[in-house]
């Protein structure tokens, strides 16, 4: 694995070369999304700095936990927000392209988690499902659901995240909201996401 601690807070990183704990179902790389089609040419998982080393800090604590971090998406570039843009033009559930998102400044990622054998945890929703059965707030929820989606929240705040009431799965890292808006496409290759 690489060594992240040398590098700036502010570039991009390929998670998977600087921690292999992680686990990806990145869904805007298929068609199983709210788009019902591809968006990313090739499944990758890039984040700034500063977001890798937050990741990685948090899911070493999940790991403890017997649970890992499964990622649903990334960073984003934001010719692709302009897409979910046309398709949901809600800033409620999609930011608007011309401000950005964090997602697209490196600092946002779409994840829940799962068993360390690679179940996923029951978070009462898909990803992606926009209604209120997604919200943070919804307490109209079985406890396990609850006591997972308290898991995750609770964890990745002590990391430095933040969430967003209408989406369980959506957290950005509070030092990512002043970096600038990116637009980068990775390069595809037969690697690992």
């Amino acid at each position: 694995m690489a060594e992240i601690n040398s590098l700036p807070d502010t570039a991009f990183v390929r998670l998977s070369d600087y921690s292999p704990d992680f686990s990806y179902d990145l869904r805007y790389a298929t068609s199983h999304n709210f788009m019902e089609e591809a968006v990313y040419d090739c499944p990758k998982c890039y984040t700034r700095v500063k977001t890798a080393r937050a990741l990685i800090a948090a899911n070493r604590e999940f790991m403890d936990k017997g649970v890992r971090i499964r990622f649903f998406d990334c960073y984003r570039p934001n010719s692709v927000q302009y897409r979910m843009w046309e398709i949901v033009p809600n800033p409620q559930y999609v930011a608007n392209p011309r401000k950005g998102s964090i997602h697209n400044r490196g600092g946002a990622v779409d994840i829940t988690l799962e068993t360390l054998e690679g179940t996923p945890l029951d978070m009462g929703t898909d990803f992606d499902f926009f209604g209120k059965r997604a919200y943070h707030d919804n307490r109209d929820l079985p406890q396990k659901i609850l006591n997972n989606r308290s898991l995750l929240r609770e964890t990745m705040e002590k990391y430095g995240f933040s969430s967003v009431r209408t989406e369980w799965w959506h957290y950005n890292l509070k030092a990512a909201y002043s970096y600038p808006v990116a637009d980068f496409r990775w390069p595809c290759s037969m690697e690992s996401p």
